[in-house]
């Protein structure tokens, strides 16, 4: 006797599926962006951010040396231009139709692209507001044997920059070099599996396959179009090092580095509590108000068992509805600073910011469809779907860099 099994019931077996939403597994959620002041109407050809960074100078006890030691005020404009970033999808004509409704399909197919499209441009934009715009998003390690196709990033940390799909290039420099290529053609390569504990990146060639310019152990990592096109961030106006007399957005900043170019401590040799707590005096007595501390999540953890039963938590709402949990560290100049975790924070360096001193300016919303001739789908000429474009016209700003700080803390 032959029983009725699941194989040979296999036909007439009906697929059971709940009612749960699709969860999508990447990176929604960023803090510093959440937060950052924004302006949407940033047209025209640039935008200046004038400052005053030095009060006039003619005072003396004596009238006489004063009047002849009269200085003017020291004024400076930041002229902002915009950078451009691009998202884009294709979705064919027959999957559109065929995943409309409910009784079709877990999720409209336009609709979950175009979602994903926005989540890849936030999270891109979310990251370049931490950095110098050069486009950076990694580094290949020393360790990395350039003979397979598997790169282990110096920072693993870094492996929240990095998506499937992504297709890179590298460079010996940090911007303002070249990428590395043979002849005419970039060397670029497309990242096919990530280990995002380890921080490496599988690619879909043999990272020694390049010829002359392979790709090496200290090169950086870039989405390929990327290499010195992105916002200037947090790492442009508040650079490691003093800023010299190369132009930043049209001012020599080295005449005053820390009013023009932030401020900046190596709190490397202190408990991580300690190093905030002393970036923070500086800060006060360089006339900031710091209102966030920005670190990155192990940074953030570190800091929260540090404090133990002293930690106090505060959630922090933004107006987008979003809600972020901080700690909070006591300031006795004002309000206590808030220290919230973004996993787009680079690893070694905490950010103690004012505010009101940032915004991100944007033409229109950043990102946005991109429909001027008004249609929000484009059909495709020689395929049967349609491409949906999606992108931002944006520039970070920041009309006080002096009252912000930057912490080497490791």
């Amino acid at each position: 006797m032959t029983a009725l099994n699941m194989t040979s019931a296999d036909s007439i077996l009906k697929v059971h599926y709940t009612n749960d939403m699709i969860m999508r597994m990447t990176y929604q959620d960023h803090p510093f962006f959440a937060l950052m002041p924004k302006m949407t109407d940033f047209g025209g050809k640039n935008l200046p951010i004038p400052i005053i960074y030095g009060a006039p100078q003619g005072r003396s006890s004596s009238f006489a040396i004063a009047q002849a030691n009269k200085r003017a005020s020291k004024f400076k404009d930041f002229t902002l231009t915009r950078a451009k970033d691009y998202g884009l999808a294709s979705i064919d004509g027959e999957t559109i139709d065929a995943t409309r409704g409910n009784n079709n399909a877990f999720i409209e197919a336009l609709t979950s692209e175009v979602d994903g499209v926005f989540e890849s441009l936030t999270g891109s934009l979310a990251s370049s507001l931490f950095r110098s715009g050069s486009g950076s998003i990694g580094k290949i390690a020393s360790t990395t044997n350039v003979t397979t196709d598997t790169i282990v990033l110096t920072n693993a940390e870094d492996s929240v920059n990095f998506e499937l799909g992504q297709i890179l290039v590298a460079s010996a420099a940090d911007g303002g070099g070249t990428v590395k290529a043979s002849g005419a053609v970039q060397n670029a390569a497309e990242i096919i599996g990530i280990d995002r504990i380890l921080g490496t990146l599988k690619m879909s060639v043999t990272l020694d396959s390049f010829g002359s310019n392979d790709w090496a152990a200290a090169d950086y990592l870039f989405v390929q179009g990327d290499y010195d096109l992105k916002v200037k961030g947090l790492e442009a106006w508040i650079p490691a090092v003093a800023p010299t007399s190369a132009l930043f957005f049209g001012v020599d900043r080295s005449s005053d580095p820390v009013r023009l170019g932030g401020m900046r401590k190596d709190v490397s040799n202190m408990p991580l509590e300690e190093g905030l707590v002393d970036g923070l005096m500086l800060a006060n007595r360089e006339g900031a108000n710091l209102s966030h501390y920005f670190l990155n999540y192990a940074n953030f953890g570190l800091l929260e068992k540090s404090l133990g039963s002293k930690c106090i938590y505060v959630d922090v709402n933004t107006t987008a509805g979003i809600a972020f949990r901080g700690i909070q560290i006591n300031n006795p100049k004002g309000k206590p600073v808030t220290v919230l975790a973004d996993q787009s924070c680079q690893d070694d360096v905490a950010w103690g910011l004012q505010m009101d001193t940032w915004k991100l300016y944007s033409l229109g919303s950043a990102p946005k469809l991109l429909n001027q001739d008004g249609n929000k789908v484009l059909r495709e000429a020689t395929e049967d779907g349609v491409e949906v474009r999606c992108g931002y016209y944006a520039q970070v700003g920041c009309r006080g860099p002096g009252r912000n700080i930057r912490l080497k803390i490791k």
